[in-house]
């Protein structure tokens, strides 16, 4: 496939997450996707594999996280790699902490299908607001 048509797979799979499409998502990665989030501290981070593990991940991040993305992402793309760079705010539900993180996904594209997802992101400001204090410890 060519760059440019990665780029549009790409597009339409952050399109059928916001409009929380599970079978356009599907439809658009492979059956053993593997989706890497970075980081210790917060309920996200960890490998996700298959459709299985990404269905449970995006269920888990609407569970956990409120997120808004005030600017359109930038797409950079040569052969199969598609980087998307983006800037999201958001709050962690359980500590109503709020955040902002500036990201890049590196996504690979193959025959079509999103086969793996590095995200590269603020880790420290998701781990912090997803800390609960001590004194609304029981």
């Amino acid at each position: 496939m060519s760059t440019k048509e990665n780029v549009q797979i790409v597009k339409d799979f952050f399109a059928a997450i916001g409009a929380h499409n599970k079978q356009d998502l599907l439809a658009l990665v492979a059956a053993d996707i593997e989706w890497i989030i970075p980081g210790e501290g917060w309920p996200l981070a960890g490998t996700h594999r298959g459709h299985a593990g990404l269905v449970e991940l995006l269920q888990k991040a609407s569970e956990t996280l409120e997120t808004s993305y005030p600017k359109p992402f930038e797409f950079v793309a040569q052969g199969y790699r598609v980087l998307v760079v983006g800037f999201a705010t958001g709050r962690i539900k359980a500590t109503n902490k709020t955040f902002e993180d500036h990201w890049v996904f590196a996504i690979t594209v193959r025959n079509g299908k999103l086969t793996n997802v590095r995200e590269y992101i603020d880790t420290q400001a998701l781990a912090r607001a997803s800390e609960v204090d001590a004194s609304h410890r029981l």
